[in-house]
């Protein structure tokens, strides 16, 4: 601590005095500035963790599931891991009550740091009646993302809300037509309730579907022809996940929202926000 200034003897010992303590504050705030400095690369090269909370659709998949992908995996390539690490926290078959009641929901408020993104999309399973396991009532998928979301900001990081992606699921007509009920509104409710950012990707993915049309889609998903792939000697006619190009789509779908809603992340991305 500075010594006080003397108020005794002459006016221009008092002058001098209180030069030399503003000399000393001067000189402080310098070379307090000149520390803030030289630590600030180090600030600045520290990435965010950018937490994927979600269901198979997203999630990282084991090699017995293989080529099974989820979108979520293809998401780093868009970004320099200097700058975000993606961290993938999503699992086949959960919703949003099971992501809790296992823990996975708290693991990733507990990790987070200030500045981290959350990006949180389930509907799958939560909307699966028949799936007494996993289903969640449409009132407590909303309560339930209304706690991510708080907790989250609570911790300091950003949460983001996404609608789940589209089934592939047309009729006998060739009609495209969409399985998820409510579940999709509700997310869109809540996000502009709370404020919080949306990556549409309900919207987009069926756009896409649409746009392809019954056969040109099936790429896009799980649909094996038998004696091709050894984990499905039988075949497989998935609907639901994804193939390693549906899932890469599906990332580039998620890439497109987030240039639109989320302009500080985006700048991050390969290639920038343009």
């Amino acid at each position: 601590m500075l010594p006080p200034v003397a108020m005794s003897g002459s006016c221009n010992d008092g002058i001098i005095k209180g030069e030399t303590v503003r000399s000393i504050r001067l000189l402080g705030a310098l070379l307090c500035a000149g520390l803030l400095q030289s630590l600030a690369p180090d600030l600045r090269a520290e990435a965010l963790t950018l937490y994927l909370a979600g269901d198979s659709t997203m999630a990282p998949k084991v090699a017995e599931k293989r080529p099974e992908t989820g979108w979520g995996e293809a998401l780093q390539a868009w970004f320099d891991e200097g700058a975000v690490r993606v961290e993938n926290h999503a699992r086949n078959g959960r919703s949003t009550r099971t992501f809790i009641e296992e823990g996975r929901w708290q693991a990733i408020v507990e990790a987070l740091s200030p500045g981290d993104y959350v990006f949180i999309q389930f509907g799958h399973n939560d909307g699966s009646e028949h799936k007494t396991d996993r289903y969640t009532p449409p009132a407590d998928y909303r309560a339930n993302l209304v706690r991510f979301v708080r907790e989250v900001r609570d911790a300091g990081g950003n949460p983001v809300l996404m609608t789940p992606v589209m089934r592939r699921r047309y009729d006998e007509r060739g009609s495209f037509f969409d399985t998820h009920g409510p579940y999709p509104g509700l997310v869109r409710t809540l996000a502009s309730e709370a404020t919080v950012p949306l990556l549409d990707m309900h919207r987009d993915s069926g756009a896409l579907l649409l746009e392809r049309g019954s056969e040109a889609s099936r790429s896009l998903f799980l649909i094996l022809a038998p004696g091709v792939f050894p984990n499905y000697p039988d075949g497989l006619d998935d609907n639901t996940h994804f193939s390693p190009e549906g899932a890469r789509i599906m990332a580039g779908i998620a890439v497109q929202e987030i240039r639109q809603a989320l302009p500080e992340l985006a700048a991050h991305l390969r290639g920038g926000a343009n």
